[in-house]
């Protein structure tokens, strides 16, 4: 079987999982990386960085299938920019999924999506474009994400839980059933979530462990 090439925007730690997974997927060969002017030249787990983002127009049209390999923590600015960006030049944006995640056949993942390993995605899910559903996170029954969310490692989305778009959960935070927040909310890591939230809302990290000096 003859694999798409794949160009991905991104050279920084989330590419590193992105390729892992595509590795493992075998549908796409990763053509070469998108990165930053000091990025170029050099090489990620064997791939090359082969341009910035004002390069694109010339290595899209080598490539047609792109993705958006970059991080999302504080904000999806960066990721809905490189999207929208993509999307004028009229890209294929496949959704990839890990061969070690489980997504059931009656949830819908939403075009530039990536379910990395060990990640479960149930029954009547409903998740959107542009989205990361990281190691090990968990989107139960019948919850929705919506587009450019980031879904972090080992977080779990309870059944009818509602995440608005542009809005990152972190890793091992919990989701209360049926709870809804609302767009580009940010919760930090290890919170627990048992009330909505409005559009904006944010709750940091509480249980810290402080760096000894």
């Amino acid at each position: 079987m003859t694999k798409l090439p794949i160009l991905l925007i991104g050279a920084g730690g989330h590419a590193r999982a992105c390729i892992d997974v595509i590795e493992y997927e075998s549908r796409f060969s990763v053509a070469g990386l998108v990165g930053l002017p000091d990025e170029v030249g050099t090489q990620l787990l064997g791939y090359p960085v082969l341009g910035t983002d004002t390069d694109l127009p010339a290595l899209l049209r080598k490539c047609s299938h792109a993705f958006v390999a970059v991080g999302q923590i504080k904000t999806p600015e960066r990721r809905i920019r490189i999207f929208t960006v993509l999307e004028q030049h009229r890209c294929s944006f496949p959704v990839i999924v890990s061969p070690y995640a489980y997504v059931s056949p009656h949830a819908s993942l939403g075009h530039g999506t990536i379910v990395m390993h060990g990640a479960v995605v149930n029954a009547g899910a409903v998740v959107g474009c542009n989205c990361i559903i990281n190691t090990r996170a968990l989107v139960e029954h019948s919850a929705t994400v919506g587009d450019h969310c980031h879904i972090s490692t080992g977080a779990i989305l309870n059944g009818d839980v509602k995440i608005g778009e542009g809005s990152f959960v972190g890793s091992g935070s919990v989701i209360k059933e049926r709870v809804s927040l609302g767009k580009c909310c940010v919760v930090g890591m290890g919170i627990s979530v048992r009330h909505d939230l409005k559009d904006h809302a944010s709750l940091p990290t509480h249980n810290f462990v402080e760096r000894k000096k």
